[in-house]
């Protein structure tokens, strides 16, 4: 009997995990036997993304300085950085600015109380972040050790740090032939790496999803249900409208071959709710489904997964204007400039984990004088569903980058 491709074994197990926890939540998590596949379900989970964690600092290490050092041999280097900074930075602002428009049309959270929210907003200090500040907090995670940056796991100093080397690498050229050989050696290794874990994939999506349907209480949705329409429809709207339009008529690409390609991609992303977990899948999917170019995929992959977060960016406008509506606050046109150029930079600073965005959304609050605790308080417990989702448009912005910059760089060529 032939064995189910590794398509159908991760839907199984995504189906399968979405059952149990529906299971779970009608038996009572509470209950025994229920707590027990609950921690099962956890320890699963918890394995399976801490594999993904694993190998993530030297994937995006080696595979960030391989990229750049191989395309000298096509000449490209600086086109698919051009491209590459120009895509992610318009489609990021893109996002932002239509979270922003359709939150002021429909108005999420005015006239909503919630006493923890307004008791806390009374007893309040507020204090502002200003730009600058954010700006100094900023630069100061870039230009770090670069020992102590892949120790830490601190990815955008591993970045910057596998950037030079590339570039480095390139400068010297022949001279540097035997390193280069090495780190390419060293990027195989890691994938057969990355084969194995993704052996795992169907159950550790099934763990993931089944603790996520199981523990999330239906009626915190209730409570904010407009808030979360709002969220849930325009980033899917951006992610799965906007971007594919933006692929069709930049490349004229076949967008059902292209999705067909990204599945897997996606399911874990939405699994995991982690971009730079969902990293190895993603450069598998891109280089082996849709043949894109594996040293494009290394460069433009990791760096989307740490500076290219078009969800999270929108999330965190939206869930701005939301906690202003809660407050009974009305920004101005600056306030929601602010907002704008804030959510963009707290994006690219987020990192790929699951609810990070909770963490530089208290930049965003603070930096149009809202206050961040009644605010994290009140979103923390609803996160989880809408981090899925906009993790999976992360994805799905950074797969649609790679197959742009591939068709840009392929036809200058």
């Amino acid at each position: 009997m032939t064995k189910p491709s590794l398509n159908i074994q991760i839907f199984i197990g995504a189906l399968g995990g979405v059952i149990a926890g529906i299971f779970l939540s009608r038996v009572g998590i509470d209950q025994p036997v229920a707590s027990q596949v609950l921690y099962i379900f956890e320890l699963i989970g918890n394995v399976f993304v801490s594999l993904l964690k694993m190998i993530l600092v030297p994937l995006v290490f080696v595979s960030i300085a391989v990229g750049i050092a191989n395309l000298r041999a096509h000449a490209q280097m600086g086109k698919v950085w051009k491209l590459t900074l120009l895509y992610y930075f318009s489609t990021t602002a893109l996002a932002v600015f239509a979270g922003l428009v359709v939150v002021n049309i429909f108005k999420p959270g005015l006239g909503l109380e919630i006493d923890i929210f307004k008791n806390t907003i009374e007893a309040s200090t507020i204090q502002q972040l200003t730009l600058p500040q954010f700006f100094a907090n900023f630069l100061s995670q870039i230009f770090v050790n670069p020992v102590a940056a892949m120790a830490n796991g601190q990815i955008i100093g591993t970045i910057v740090f596998a950037i030079f080397l590339g570039i480095t690498l390139i400068v010297l050229g022949d001279k540097t032939k035997n390193t280069t050989i090495m780190l390419n050696e060293s990027f195989e290794i890691i994938m057969l790496m990355v084969a194995w874990i993704m052996k795992i994939l169907p159950i550790g999506v099934m763990a993931l999803l089944g603790e996520l349907v199981a523990t999330q209480d239906p009626a915190l949705f209730f409570s904010v249900g407009k808030y979360v329409a709002v969220v849930i429809g325009v980033t899917l709207f951006h992610g799965f409208v906007v971007l594919p339009c933006i692929l069709f008529f930049l490349t004229g690409t076949n967008l059902l071959k292209f999705y067909l390609g990204i599945r897997q991609a996606l399911i874990t992303a939405f699994s995991t709710s982690s971009s730079s977990a969902t990293l190895p899948v993603t450069y598998e999917c891109i280089t082996d489904n849709l043949k894109i170019d594996k040293d494009v995929a290394g460069f433009v992959l990791p760096l989307g997964a740490t500076i290219n977060m078009d969800g999270t960016a929108m999330y965190e406008a939206l869930a701005c204007l939301f906690v202003a509506n809660l407050a009974g606050i009305d920004l101005n046109i600056i306030q929601q400039l602010t907002v704008f150029f804030m959510a963009i930079i707290a994006s690219v600073g987020a990192p790929g984990i699951p609810s990070a965005g909770m963490v530089t959304l208290v930049m965003v609050l603070e930096s149009v004088g809202l206050p961040s605790k009644a605010a994290i308080a009140l979103l923390i417990p609803i996160d989880r569903p809408l981090d899925a989702i906009r993790t999976m448009v992360n994805v799905n912005g950074d797969s649609i980058g790679s197959k742009i910059i591939d068709h840009y760089t392929q036809e200058s060529s």
